[in-house]
């Protein structure tokens, strides 16, 4: 596997950018993999490394570089509240315009990469970032052919760019994976998503976790959910496997 650490220029500044893909046999598709909002941690890279190894070209870029920051630190527990009060603040700070544009720029680069297949491409999103892998495959409906979005959040709003009005917009497959238990993502608004996918029809699929909680896909946390996790990965080396070859 290679692995490297790069900055890409973006209309707003420099973004850095785990890179990892496989060594041989390439060039291998793209997947961007966009953070959740505790940000960049070596957690999210061994997540990366599990798409790369079965032969994507996954880019992870540091959402929060606009305000300098580039790991928070640990954020579980209630000695580190205060860090988690931090990544709440930063994921106000930026919004879909502004990582739409973060996504042109890492399609550039991509673009330029020879390790980087130039065809179709996928993007996954967790938490605060579902709705930008949802939103990528608006901006570049020709490029993203699949986008999965992992216990999203704000999927249902009143702004022309929410994530449920995607299929007027794409014919891309999209996937929904949603948690039982999920106070960010409270079953309210999964019951209006459901009901939107279902009047549109399309290429869309929105699937329930049973017995899981917001942060069920993430080794770290205490709400990890082995059985949610490996269905998850089942679910995206699927998707991506059957909108990327």
């Amino acid at each position: 596997m290679i692995e490297q650490q790069v900055e890409i220029e973006t209309a707003d500044g420099r973004m850095n950018t785990f890179i990892c893909h496989p060594e041989r046999a390439g060039p291998h598709p793209v997947i961007i993999f966009f953070m959740d909002a505790p940000g960049i941690r070596e957690e999210l890279h061994d997540m990366v490394r599990r798409l790369a190894t079965v032969g994507y070209y996954v880019l992870l870029p540091n959402l929060y570089y606009r305000s300098n920051v580039e790991e928070l630190g640990p954020y579980i527990g209630e000695v580190n509240a205060a860090t988690r009060q931090k990544a709440l603040a930063l994921m106000d700070t930026i919004d879909i315009p502004m990582v739409m544009r973060d996504t042109d720029a890492l399609l550039g680069h991509a673009a330029a990469d020879a390790y980087a297949a130039k065809g179709a491409l996928g993007c996954v999103g967790y938490c605060m970032s579902g709705r930008y892998a949802i939103n990528a495959a608006v901006r570049h409906p020709t490029r993203v052919r699949a986008a999965a979005s992992i216990y999203g959040t704000a999927l249902v709003t009143d702004q022309p760019d929410s994530p449920h009005l995607a299929m007027q917009r794409t014919d891309a497959r999209l996937y929904f994976g949603c948690a039982e238990h999920d106070t960010y993502a409270p079953k309210e608004m999964i019951d209006k998503l459901r009901a939107k996918l279902n009047a549109e029809g399309g290429n869309a699929e929105l699937e329930m976790y049973p017995g899981s909680s917001h942060g069920f896909a993430f080794p770290q946390r205490p709400v990890y959910h082995k059985p949610s996790a490996e269905r998850h990965w089942e679910r995206l080396f699927q998707l991506f496997g059957d909108a990327l070859a």
